[in-house]
């Protein structure tokens, strides 16, 4: 099965071709390298001993994306291209919304036209806001986003039901997923921001190796246990192999069809357990220091699980451990890339 995966050079995505190769699926990659590196195709390569299709087009090209489906017999999608920055986000919101919006219309649009039915669906627990309530399950209601990449998420999720109440032939499942870290085992490819880092654990591994002088810790005053954010953090690898499992629950699904399904590990972490852990692992003593607040974080989240194990067999093997430990192994192997 011929699968186009949108973004596919970038964090998640990387991670997912190389287990969507692994089940013997054949993973055709689309990336207009503006938050990716050209490189990573070449790991991905030399992590599944065989070359990968590869497009430099962006998903809002709806001309160049038509291309793509008249070259090749696609037969499922999944969709990670899309900015993923809260605070950025709330720093330039029309960039967000023209971006994650527009190339998942075109997408659908093509979806349609050249009888593609089977799509996975890049979302995220930002969906669900604040919840009132922990863990968030599949019925928690999804409250007014903290950030208008929270929104693209949500409105992209309205999108989806709308086109399958359309009566599309379309088989879709919307992965919430929670806080990707980690790396692939092998140190070939891992999460690769460009200038300072939005997401903790890069951050993290970039003061230990001394590349940030000191880590932002983005408030102490959360109403948690230390007062910092906790968090569901999952192994990136578990994540792709979570992309598969969904994909091949799609096969078995005929007419119109849509879900959404979290995933993460269930347990909750905070920021000062991450870089506690992180000391633990690599050896490493962080200095790090107290700021404001950031704009568009919530402070509490974390997964309830259970549906993603019952419908589509799946949940998470790895530890923050594992996941700290290999993030910290890829930094020390990266080169100069910025």
């Amino acid at each position: 099965m011929q699968i186009l995966v949108t973004g596919g050079l970038g964090f998640i995505g990387s991670h997912t071709v190389v287990a969507l190769a692994e089940q013997g699926f054949t993973p055709i990659i689309v990336d207009n390298l503006s938050n990716s590196e050209f490189f990573i195709k070449e790991r991905i390569e030399q992590i599944i001993g065989k070359a990968v299709k590869f497009y430099e087009t962006d998903c809002n090209d709806l001309q160049a994306m038509e291309k793509i489906f008249q070259e090749n017999a696609l037969q499922g999608i999944i969709h990670f291209a899309a900015y993923k920055a809260v605070g950025e986000s709330v720093a330039e919101p029309l960039k967000y919304y023209e971006n994650n919006l527009f190339s998942l219309i075109n997408l659908l649009k093509l979806m349609q036209k050249y009888a593609v039915q089977k799509l996975v669906f890049s979302s995220s627990c930002t969906v669900y806001g604040q919840a009132e309530k922990l863990p968030v399950d599949e019925s928690t209601p999804t409250l007014p986003a903290f950030s208008p990449y929270g929104n693209t998420k949500q409105i992209g999720e309205e999108i989806l039901q709308d086109v399958v109440r359309s009566n599309a032939d379309l088989q879709i499942i919307s992965l919430r997923y929670f806080n990707p870290i980690g790396a692939h085992p092998s140190a070939l490819i891992g999460e690769l921001p460009r200038g300072v880092p939005n997401n903790l654990v890069p951050y993290i591994t970039q003061t230990a190796i001394g590349k940030r002088s000191i880590l932002n810790v983005f408030g102490n005053d959360y109403p948690t246990p230390d007062g910092t954010c906790i968090r569901d953090f999952i192994h990136v690898c578990d994540l792709a192999e979570a992309h598969v499992k969904a994909l091949e629950f799609l096969q078995q699904q005929n007419g119109s069809f849509i879900d959404f399904i979290n995933i993460g590990t269930g347990k909750g972490n905070s920021v000062l357990e991450v870089i506690k852990t992180f000391e633990q692992v690599s050896g490493k003593k962080l200095p790090y220091q107290f700021v404001p607040r950031r704009s568009g974080d919530v402070t509490a989240i974390y997964a309830d699980v259970s549906k993603a194990e019952k419908v589509l067999g799946w949940k998470a093997k790895r530890t923050l451990a594992d996941a700290l430990a290999d993030a910290w192994r890829w930094e020390q192997t990266i080169r100069t890339y910025q």
